[in-house]
């Protein structure tokens, strides 16, 4: 390793460790998935993509899971696991349900877990009062939970089209030295599950049958070194689901943009990989956090060759809540990015749009689109 590599990495070592700030390396700083699906768009999931990793380095490793109800109910579930400069790791299990008090007042719910450990494939999780099962096909995740009173949950979560990460590894590396990345960013997705079960609160039982999306996705570094701004959406339909998902390095790497998605139909991947876009239509000005918060999106799906063409463009409504994460995420994980100068991490999230913006209109090959209509549910995340 040369003197400037050794060099690159034993600063960006220190910033993952103590958080220094990190030097600007620019776009040369990154491999991004987007290069590897020039060439291999995407590639199908297969059980053993689905491993906890447990990296014993600075990361944050989660699952998260979306659940739509037929009743028009929305929840997520996200297990994160944390590890810090491979000196401690906790486990946080989060549940949200929203409008679950009110139009405005949503059911959150984070909780530390105790006890935690994997089987022997690192496929299944299991803590006190919780476990998250992956089946012996692959193809289905049996979540109980009991960690908290305020949200008993039975439900399970099956793959109905193939899962698939974008180009071979769906990874994004961070580093100077290709041979030797000191982080990395990985997303992989079940864009369209069937869910059956239900969450019990105090206050009511949600009869949770309908539609579910599942994400692995890991950080490995610190999450701030690695992304300054998020984009994701989910729409699902009575035959087409869709997912995309944008983050945005900080200037340290050149502000680069990598978008990855695909769109699903009756059981088949239709199109996937990294050539999308997301474009923020019309913002307004969020006085409370200065941030741009969004009004009109626009997400466009694209085949390599520009054959499959997909769109969903419009306004998306009242923002159905705002996170402040620094308020709402684990101590442990706060610790990683709440004393950075500049970092005021907000995340914009809407559900049941307006009718008329839940169009995906498709064209694959033919200039008169198809139209679908469906569901929609998606984030803006600001972090620096």
């Amino acid at each position: 390793m040369c003197k400037q590599v050794t060099m690159n990495w034993f600063r960006q070592t220190l910033a993952n460790a103590v958080g220094t700030a990190e030097p600007e390396y620019g776009a040369e700083g990154l491999r991004t998935v987007t290069a590897q699906a020039a060439e291999t768009p995407y590639t199908v999931l297969v059980k053993d993509d689905l491993k906890w990793q447990a990296m014993q380095s600075t990361n944050v490793e989660t699952q998260i899971f979306y659940l739509m109800s037929n009743e028009g109910q929305m929840a997520s579930i996200q297990m994160i696991y944390n590890n810090v400069a491979g000196i401690m790791t906790t486990c946080q299990l989060n549940v949200k349900v929203f409008k679950h008090y009110s139009e405005t007042e949503h059911l959150w719910l984070s909780d530390p877990l105790k006890n935690h450990c994997f089987d022997e494939e690192m496929l299944s999780f299991y803590a006190d009062g919780l476990s998250i099962l992956l089946n012996e096909a692959g193809d289905e995740y049996s979540i109980k939970a009991a960690r908290n009173d305020s949200a008993l949950i039975d439900l399970v979560v099956k793959r109905v089209t193939p899962g698939f990460h974008a180009g071979k590894d769906g990874t994004t590396y961070y580093g100077t030295d290709p041979e030797n990345p000191w982080g990395e960013m990985k997303h992989r997705f079940w864009p369209r599950c069937s869910v059956t079960g239900s969450m019990i609160t105090p206050e009511k039982k949600y009869d949770f049958a309908g539609r579910g999306v599942f994400i692995y996705a890991i950080q490995g570094m610190k999450p701030h070194h690695a992304a300054a701004t998020w984009n994701f959406v989910t729409f699902q339909a009575d035959e087409y689901s869709a997912i995309m998902m944008e983050f945005i390095t900080p200037p340290s790497y050149g502000s680069t943009s990598v978008i990855v998605g695909g769109i699903v139909k009756d059981g088949a991947i239709v199109h996937a990989g990294a050539t999308n876009s997301i474009t923020h239509l019309e913002s307004k000005d969020d006085p409370e956090t200065y941030w741009p918060e969004p009004v009109a999106i626009e997400y466009k799906w694209e085949s390599n060759d520009a054959t499959y063409i997909a769109e969903l463009s419009g306004p998306i409504g009242e923002r159905t809540d705002r996170v402040d994460v620094l308020y709402h995420i684990p101590g442990i994980i706060k610790s990683l990015v709440g004393g950075v100068v500049g970092t005021r991490p907000f995340i914009y999230q809407y559900y049941n749009p307006p009718q008329d913006s839940l169009v995906l209109k498709i064209r694959d090959g033919d200039p008169t689109p198809v139209e679908v209509q469906g569901k929609m549910y998606c984030e803006t995340s600001f972090i620096l």
